[in-house]
């Protein structure tokens, strides 16, 4: 799915995999120290999570609702209940959030974004569980066609596409020995 940003992640919301278009829609998480390539943390220890999603408050409800909904599935679940406490002890809105005890999974949707290269951004989305593999699932972004929001998608692959070409020359110039002269 070269044209459409998509992840896989588990049920920490750790981001596993995602093709190129979709760690370039998700840059600024990748970019991000707190967030450790896990989207929970970006979206409740990070500043620049309430200015990268539009719709702040529903991710961030979403999140919580699912992770009610994961550890009622499974309530020994060490690694889950070890993130569920990081961010309750550091995260005033996710311990709020946590208190309301809502409870439910939102598989697809409309998220708004902020994009730091397009601008302002909205996709669809749908995320289903990988078959045979408990506990993943992936998520795939889509516009609809002619809309301002797949030609945004279409510039943000021409720059991703881009970017990737100039890491991969800085990494072989680097790699390269130097063509030195002697006087």
């Amino acid at each position: 799915m070269p044209e459409l940003p998509a992840f896989v992640q588990n049920d920490t919301f750790d981001i596993l995999v995602a093709n190129p278009l979709g760690r370039a829609l998700y840059a600024e998480r990748y970019d991000d120290p707190v967030a450790r390539e896990n989207t929970a943390c970006f979206v409740f220890r990070s500043p620049a999570a309430r200015r990268f999603y539009l719709d702040w408050e529903q991710v961030a409800r979403g999140a919580v609702g699912t992770f009610r909904v994961r550890a009622g599935r499974n309530p020994y679940d060490r690694e889950l209940s070890n993130l569920i406490g990081e961010l309750s002890t550091r995260s005033d809105a996710f311990r709020v959030m946590w208190g309301a005890n809502d409870v439910h999974l939102f598989r697809e949707g409309t998220k708004r974004f902020n994009h730091p290269v397009v601008g302002e951004l909205a996709l669809e989305h749908e995320s289903m569980d990988v078959p045979g593999e408990d506990g993943l699932a992936i998520t795939v972004y889509s516009a609809p066609p002619g809309s301002a929001a797949e030609e945004k998608l279409g510039l943000l692959a021409s720059y991703a596409a881009t970017s990737a070409e100039e890491r991969h020359t800085s990494t072989e110039a680097a790699a390269a020995p130097g063509d030195e002269t002697q006087a």
